[in-house]
C-alpha cells in the first residue's frame, strides 16, 4: 500500500490503489474506475426484501404512529408501503404528507390541514426539543425535527422513521480491518446514520473494539439514557448542546480510551480540528458528513482538513515548466484525517477512495 500511482478526480490527483480484501466480498461488486474519475472502488448491495435493504431491518414503525392522530396512523398502518416509510411531514394548515423510500415526491394522507391542536398533542407524546430542535420517543430510533415561527411556537414536524439494519455494513467489512478512519459523504437521506449504527455494532461485537459514540442528536443510539440495542456493546456519550460535539469527542479519548470514536455529521471547523487531534493519537475515526461527491469536501474550506485540506504553492520557473503548469497551484496541505472517503451516491450504491498520503498537485 506505499506504492501508489497517482490518479485524477474533478482535477486533484488521488491514489487509488488496489486493496486485498481480508474476507470475500459478500452481496457487493467492486471494480476499477476508467476515464476521468479515478475510483478505488464501488460496491452495490440489490435491493431485496424487508423495504429494499439487503440485511433484516427492524423500524419500532409503531412507536412512531403512536404520535400521529388517529386517522394518519389508520391510513399508514394499512398502507402496503409502510416499510418503506421514510418520514411524515405535519405542518400547520397544510395536509399531512407520507414519503418513502425511492419515490421523489409525497403522498398526502387526507384532504384536511393540521391544526395546531394535533400539532401539540403530537409534541407532548415526544421527548423534550433540544438545542438543535430535534427529539425522538424514547427506546427507539426515530427522530422529530422541529420546525417553529419567530416567536418560537412549532408550526411544522418531520417525523423521521429509524430504522437498525443488520448485514448493510458487509459492503465495506473488509475495509474496517485496515484499522484506519472512514469518513461516509452522502446527501441527507441516504442513509448514513444507519450505517454508523450498524458500524458501530460490527467494530464493538464482531471486532471486539472498545468503541464510542459521539451521540450530538441521540441518533445513533435513540431517545433515552440506555441507548438502543442496535448500537451492540458500543457505548454511547451524549452531547448536552451541537456546539458542544468536538469537546465531547475529545473528553471520549481522554477520558475512556476508545479504539475506536464514531461521530455523526461532522460540520464546523472545530470539529474538524477535533478529528484531526483524535487521528493524531491513533484512535479510529468512523464519521459522516454532508456532500455527494469527494470535490465538495475539496472545495469546502470548513471541512478540507478531513482530506488533508490545500494550500496554495508558487513554483520555480523551473519546475513549473517541468510540469508544465502554472507557477502557482494548489498541493495537499497534510496527510488526511480519513485515508478512505465512500460516497454514499444511493442507499445501495457506494463508491470508495483511497487518499493517498503524498504530496499532489493540480495545474
Amino acid at each position: 500500500m506505499d506504492s501508489c500511482a497517482a490518479r485524477r478526480l474533478f482535477l486533484f490527483p488521488l491514489v487509488a490503489p488496489k486493496l486485498p480484501p481480508a474476507y470475500p466480498p459478500r452481496g457487493r461488486r467492486r471494480g476499477r474506475g476508467r476515464g476521468n474519475g479515478a475510483l478505488s472502488g464501488a460496491a452495490r448491495c440489490s435491493p431485496e426484501a424487508n423495504g429494499g435493504w439487503g440485511g433484516i431491518v427492524e423500524d419500532d414503525l409503531a412507536e412512531l404512529l403512536q404520535i400521529l392522530p388517529r386517522d394518519l396512523r389508520d391510513n399508514l398502518q394499512n398502507e402496503p408501503r409502510k416499510d418503506q416509510l421514510l418520514e411524515v411531514i405535519l405542518d400547520l394548515g397544510r395536509r399531512p404528507e407520507a414519503r418513502f423510500l425511492g419515490d421523489s415526491g409525497g403522498q398526502y394522507l387526507r384532504d384536511s390541514e393540521i391544526s395546531q391542536k394535533e400539532l401539540e398533542d403530537a409534541q407532548r407524546a415526544v421527548g423534550e426539543f433540544g438545542g438543535d430542535n430535534r427529539a425522538g420517543i424514547e427506546g427507539t430510533l426515530h427522530r422529530i425535527s422541529a420546525i417553529r415561527s419567530r416567536k418560537g411556537m412549532v408550526v411544522g414536524l418531520t417525523c423521521r422513521v429509524g430504522r437498525a439494519v443488520t448485514g448493510h455494513v458487509d459492503m465495506v467489512r473488509d475495509l474496517l480491518n485496515y484499522k484506519e478512519s472512514i469518513l461516509f459523504l452522502g446527501r441527507p437521506g441516504v442513509g448514513k446514520t444507519t450505517v454508523m449504527r450498524e458500524i458501530a455494532r460490527v467494530l464493538a461485537d464482531e471486532f471486539q473494539k472498545r468503541v464510542v459514540i459521539v451521540d450530538t442528536s441521540n441518533e445513533i443510539g435513540g431517545d433515552g439514557d440506555i441507548p438502543h440495542a442496535a448500537i451492540g456493546g458500543a457505548r454511547r456519550m451524549q452531547v448536552p448542546q451541537p456546539s458542544m460535539q468536538h469537546r465531547v469527542m475529545i473528553e471520549a479519548v481522554e477520558n475512556h480510551m476508545p479504539e475506536v470514536v464514531i461521530v455523526d455529521e461532522i460540520g464546523t471547523e472545530a470539529e474538524a480540528q477535533a478529528c484531526r487531534s483524535i487521528a493524531e493519537r491513533g484512535v479510529m475515526l468512523i464519521g459522516t458528513a454532508h456532500g455527494e461527491r469527494l470535490a465538495n469536501i475539496i472545495k469546502n474550506p470548513t471541512l478540507s482538513d478531513l482530506i488533508g485540506g490545500v494550500e496554495t504553492v508558487t513554483l520555480g520557473d523551473d519546475e513549473a515548466r517541468a510540469r508544465r503548469s502554472q507557477k502557482s497551484i494548489l498541493e495537499r496541505k497534510a496527510p488526511p484525517t480519513f485515508p478512505f472517503l465512500i460516497e454514499m451516491r444511493e442507499r445501495h450504491y457506494w463508491v470508495t477512495h483511497r487518499v493517498c498520503q503524498c504530496s499532489l498537485y493540480v495545474k
